[in-house]
């Protein structure tokens, strides 16, 4: 299976940077590796027509209603979207998400036939008490309860430390193997059937000049990419194409 690398753009980027950086990348993209991209949920449907699978960074736990401002898994899938991002530490951090109440979400999305992008990470202070490995734990259980296997088939889960993402520091590669080993473990034992071949992706500063050594381990399949997916050159750079 080749690596995958998400591209999260957060709230950056207006449309005429959107293009410009999907004409950028397409004309270099060599498809080594598989490339996912993120944009504000205004501009999916400009990376939808680029061909380049596209998602959302959230979507409703309600697929239709009386629910102002939330957008329709279902709507998106109609669209053809491909996959959505949930529980980024942001999301929690800012919005008061938790493991319990994206499991609703979760549930959503996988029914209407997207791919969901599963965050799990622990802050600073988590580590450095060494709770990360029941943090992680903790958040597998919640936020995955209760889920078929044929729904969870389309699970993709990254691994992002808090501590990581838009700080400049890096989970050393052997600290992210190990995190993604016991999330690997967990996933074999919570889906016998296919738990185990789970894409695992690393978030936390991933970069050009870290990419090769975090996707050379053995348990990293990927990553979920913020600052270095802004510029097309840098996304290139970790899809193998310089």
């Amino acid at each position: 299976m080749k690596k995958l690398l998400v591209a999260n753009w957060k709230m950056n980027k207006n449309g005429k940077e959107c293009l410009e950086f999907i004409d950028s990348f397409k004309a270099k993209f060599s498809a080594k590796r598989d490339a996912w991209i993120a944009p504000q949920s205004v501009f999916v449907k400009l990376v939808i027509n680029s061909g380049v699978p596209a998602g959302l960074q959230n979507c409703s736990e309600f697929i239709h209603g009386a629910y102002t401002g939330e957008v329709s898994a279902r709507t998106f899938k109609e669209m053809d979207g491909h996959f959505v991002i949930l529980g980024h530490s942001e999301r929690r951090q800012y919005f008061q998400e938790t493991s319990k109440n994206l499991n609703a979400k979760v549930k959503t999305a996988l029914k209407e036939g997207l791919v969901v992008i599963y965050c799990i990470g622990e802050t600073l202070a988590e580590r450095e008490s060494n709770q990360t490995l029941s943090i992680i734990g903790d958040q597998i259980h919640q936020g995955l309860n209760d889920l078929s296997e044929a729904h969870a088939e389309n699970l993709v889960l990254a691994y992002e430390p808090v501590w990581a993402i838009g700080t400049g520091k890096t989970a050393t590669p052997a600290q992210a193997q190990e995190v993604h080993a016991f999330i690997r473990a967990e996933m074999a034992k919570k889906f016998p059937s296919f738990g185990d071949k789970v894409r695992i992706l690393y978030g936390g500063s991933v970069k050009p000049d870290n990419v090769e050594e975090l996707l050379a381990q053995k348990d990293i399949d990927g990553g979920l990419v913020g600052g270095a997916s802004l510029k097309a050159s840098d996304f290139l750079a970790l899809c193998g194409d310089k």
